[in-house]
């Protein structure tokens, strides 16, 4: 049985910003997708399970073993691709992933470069492998990065926005190459990218400042939102009103109109008209909760609405609902908007 758990993990900065607050995961073998917006705590989840940092509180276990403390143990079994990294430039991509077998531990020759060959050849590099590494586009330095991950048969692979700055072709490579490697091992994807999550992962998790706020399937994620999602073209001047009295997961420029999608368990009024739901209205969903809910405990009980004019409302209602709805494709490649700055920037 290949099983990572996280039980109750919390991390707080020296400068106050609380990067993970009590997160709970099960993650069994294959690819697991963490969605969420830059600065949401993704990143440092990673690092804390790369032994990279430590927690100030909770546990992670790789089946019976607790990685804080084994951590050298878990290090001979894990791939990480960060973020961000870097390669020496002036080596070929064969010499530089000989270079991180040895660090790794292969010291037999050959067994080395019979390891080398085959992870060129499963990253689709070995007919670039004597080419220098400075001269190879990014969707190959990308590769190049899972192959340094993959040396000695990790058993848990951290993949950190491993598609962004990819274009559609090195993109769907990659992530093809993703789900060959979860085959045979735990394969984590932190990503804003919902397709990525969508497409690839069997399970996943939303987080959001520090905090998981939905977990399952796919499937079972959109199911939170099936039926209740509703959209209408809208002026942009009408924003701010839609703000006040629908409940907005998300606007989007489509064939340059602006789309509300609100969420409602019933049809707010005829000028809307209903969604098929899929992952993206899921996740703006889940996170437009959490941001409501975040604000109602900062700010002071709101006034008595019943008190407000009926006449005012009536005209606002009014304002709202001259713009007819109109159908429109939503299918797009989508990232998800960038949050507040976070703790992804004081790592």
């Amino acid at each position: 049985m290949l099983e990572l758990r996280i039980e109750n993990l919390s991390k707080v900065y020296p400068n106050g910003v609380r990067a993970l607050n009590n997160v709970s995961l099960t993650i069994p073998r294959g690819l697991f997708g963490l969605l969420g917006p830059n600065g949401a705590g993704k990143s440092s989840l990673m690092r804390t399970i790369a032994t990279l940092q430590d927690a100030d509180s909770g546990t992670i276990w790789l089946d019976n073993w607790d990685i804080r403390q084994n951590k050298q143990l878990i290090r001979e079994q894990l791939g990480y691709l960060p973020q961000e990294f870097g390669f020496y430039p002036s080596l070929s991509g064969e010499s530089l992933l000989e270079h991180f077998a040895t660090l790794k531990g292969l010291i037999d020759r050959r067994e080395r470069r019979e390891q080398v060959a085959r992870l060129l050849q499963q990253v689709n590099l070995y007919d670039a492998r004597k080419k220098k590494v400075g001269g190879y586009s990014g969707g190959m330095r990308q590769r190049l990065g899972i192959a340094v991950a993959l040396i000695g048969n990790p058993r848990i692979v951290i993949v950190d926005e491993p598609t962004a700055g990819l274009d559609p072709t090195e993109r769907n490579r990659f992530l093809n190459l993703l789900s060959e490697i979860g085959e045979n091992a735990i394969v984590i994807l932190s990503t804003h990218i919902v397709e990525d999550v969508r497409e690839l992962c069997e399970r996943m998790a939303i987080i959001a400042n520090g905090s998981v706020i939905a977990e399952g399937s796919p499937q079972e994620v959109i199911s939170a939102v099936e039926g209740r999602i509703w959209k209408r073209t809208i002026a942009k001047n009408e924003l701010a009103l839609a703000h006040q009295y629908y409940r907005v997961i998300s606007t989007r420029l489509i064939a340059g109109q602006t789309v509300l999608f609100v969420y409602s368990d019933s049809q707010p009024d005829l000028s809307f008209s209903p969604v098929l739901a899929d992952l993206e209205d899921a996740y703006f969903y889940f996170i437009s909760a959490q941001q409501q809910d975040l604000l109602s405990r900062q700010q002071t009980p709101p006034q008595n609405h019943a008190e407000q004019n009926p006449e005012t409302e009536q005209e606002t209602e009014k304002q709202l609902q001259t713009t007819p709805a109109t159908p429109t494709d939503t299918t797009s490649t989508t990232e998800v908007p960038e949050s507040s700055p976070g703790e992804e920037g004081n790592l």
